[in-house]
């Protein structure tokens, strides 16, 4: 049997920064239908090979093959739209076709002839987005897909990919997309790449035993190797293993919070959590607001308590910002109250981005007012003891911070705001643009915070494994909270909206072809085109539970075969999310559709 051909392949790349030697002989192959991400530490070159993978990067020396015929699409980080007018010009450019650029450039929030000048970040990368998957190449390269993307718009994108034919790379720092869109990890460290023919959830495993398989065999590894990347390896390893203990300890907040929260968006005031002064942080009764007429936030009541964890979730533009200032007093609410407790010390860090002036050194900026330590939320740390905890080494300490990476700048700007003494923390969207680690040691940080946390985020894998409980914003004015993290609050608010609507499902199904022609004028382009492909899905799935099923009606499987019993029982589950997901989605569209 022949071995078959790669789309793409590099072999033995080698890139020299100044005296820094980037990769030290890379080799990677793309196959049809491979779905693989990119990780690695922040500043080892991810992008870079990502670009030479594309064909847009030169190298020292090595090897690029490409498939003849083969046409490559690559979503850049830093887009560049100067040359177009308006986005759909830009989206349907280099071959794309017109209407799958304004299919994909609506459903990601944008519009088809909105001006390309005057575009936010976030928008650009949006559109550059569109343009990749109008593109429709045989190989797709991802840098950073769902940055500026909402958790609506993250798992819209995780279907695309789910029924895109063309081979995937993607770099991100989202481990719950990254679980979701790829079987196959390729792990650039300290200039070579290793591979591993698994999900992503057996990455930490994995690379653990590499390393300490690695320190068993070669005992004489370089004196500097060893302190900055073994240290920061076994740091890494540690704080996993702690980190499980902190999981236990939030699952009994969890069962905590499960006896306050009453029903979908209403606290239960129980007597005995008025507890001694200050355990109150904020209490909000019936808050509301509406902005040009559209109501933002419908009234919405909640208590929060010293200690508590709470996540804040929803689309782009459904107001979780709005909230989280009328929580704080910054925004006046249009009707209700809010009261905060005393002696309350707020750190807002939005963007954890700050201005690093060019020349100062990491030191200087850390302990920016002379001598060698730094007060850590009340408590002098010294620089270099603190800088380790955000895992930088002591080469760097009298480094300008214009040399560090865009990683290590992520990891100092945080390291310096959060030092600032609190006791109620808020974090709105502190993911955006963090590498894997830095979200690790975020983690780390917030799950040992002594005071209370407000965590907007659309990184679900980051709210499921921090938050005691979760407030939704449904983008229409709905605000609702539940007990536990991001999936906890999604399988609540869809066993809500089922409950409201019981037998919409069956009578909407059997009413289908009435509805497609309101459908028509009420929906999307591109959502009308998902509304035709559902009940395809729906029923495709249906026979794939029924054929699973019918494998397990064999009384002895289990004891002939328990390794198969166990794949097909885990697979009936997934098939079954997947239903409950697609007939939820064609509900909730069929509904739009009728106004």
């Amino acid at each position: 049997m022949s071995t078959p051909t790669p789309l793409l392949r590099l072999s033995d790349i080698v890139l020299r920064h100044s005296d820094k030697t980037l990769f030290a002989g890379v080799t990677l192959s793309l196959f049809a239908r491979d779905r693989i991400c990119l990780v690695g530490r922040n500043g080892t070159g991810k992008s870079t090979l990502l670009r030479i993978l594309g064909g847009e990067v030169d190298f020292d020396s090595g090897e690029r093959f490409q498939q003849p015929g083969t046409r490559v699409g690559i979503l850049p980080q830093e887009p560049n739209l100067s040359r177009f007018d308006d986005v759909l010009a830009y989206a349907a450019s280099d071959g794309a076709q017109p209407h799958r650029a304004r299919m994909f450039i609506e459903s990601l929030g944008l519009s088809a002839k909105q001006a390309t000048a005057g575009l936010s970040g976030g928008e650009q990368r949006r559109a550059a987005l569109a343009k990749a998957l109008a593109e429709e190449p045989d190989v797709l390269l991802l840098d950073e897909p769902t940055n500026h993307l909402d958790i609506d718009t993250i798992e819209w994108l995780e279907g695309e990919i789910a029924r895109y034919e063309g081979a995937v790379l993607t770099i991100s720092h989202d481990r719950r997309f990254l679980e979701t869109v790829t079987d196959q990890v390729a792990w650039l460290d300290r200039g070579r790449v290793a591979h591993l023919a698994k999900n992503y959830r057996h990455f930490d495993t994995w690379s653990d035993k590499l390393l300490e398989d690695e320190a068993r065999e070669q005992a004489k590894l370089d004196k500097l190797i060893v302190e900055e990347t073994q240290w920061s390896r076994e740091g890494i390893s540690a704080r996993r293993t702690r980190n499980m203990g902190r999981m236990r300890r939030l699952e009994s907040l969890r069962q905590e919070r499960r006896s306050m929260v009453a029903r979908p968006g209403q606290v239960q005031l129980d007597s005995a959590s008025s507890g001694t002064s200050g355990k109150r942080v904020i209490e909000a009764e019936g808050i509301a607001k509406t902005y040009e007429g559209r109501q933002i936030i419908a009234p919405f009541s909640t208590r929060i308590l010293r200690g508590d964890r709470v996540g804040i979730i929803g689309p782009n533009g459904a107001g979780k910002s709005t909230l989280i200032k009328m929580l704080l007093g910054s925004v006046d609410s249009d009707q209700g109250s809010v009261s905060r407790g005393t002696n309350l010390e707020p750190l807002v860090l939005d963007q954890m981005r700050t201005s690093l002036r060019p020349g100062t050194t990491v030191w200087d900026y850390l302990a920016d007012v002379g001598g060698d330590q730094i007060m850590v939320r009340g408590h002098p740390r010294h620089v270099v003891s603190y800088m380790r905890d955000f895992l930088f080494s002591e080469r760097v300490v009298r480094a300008p911070v214009d040399s560090l990476s865009g990683g290590e700048r992520n990891r100092l700007t945080l390291a310096k705001g959060l030092a600032n003494p609190s006791n109620l923390l808020v974090l709105d969207e502190p993911t955006n643009d963090l590498d894997l680690e830095t979200l690790d040691l975020l983690q780390e940080v917030i799950a040992d915070y002594e005071g209370t946390v407000l965590l907007v985020s659309h990184d679900r894998d980051f709210i499921d494994r921090l938050v005691t409980s979760t407030i939704l914003l449904d983008g229409k004015g709905g605000v609702f909270e539940y007990p536990g993290g991001y999936t906890d609050a999604r399988q609540q608010h869809q066993t809500r909206l089922k409950d409201q609507t019981p037998d919409a499902r069956p009578k909407a199904r059997k009413e289908s072809e009435r509805k497609k022609a309101s459908a028509k004028s009420k929906l999307t382009y591109a959502e009308q085109i998902r509304l035709d492909k559902l009940p395809a899905e729906m029923e495709a799935l249906e026979a794939d539970i029924a054929k699973g099923e019918s494998l397990l009606t064999d009384p002895e499987l289990y004891s002939r075969d328990p390794d198969k019993f166990n794949r097909i029982t885990t697979k009936l589950g997934e098939l079954r999310d997947r239903l409950d997901a697609a007939e939820m989605e064609w509900l909730e569209l069929e509904e739009k559709a009728e106004g």
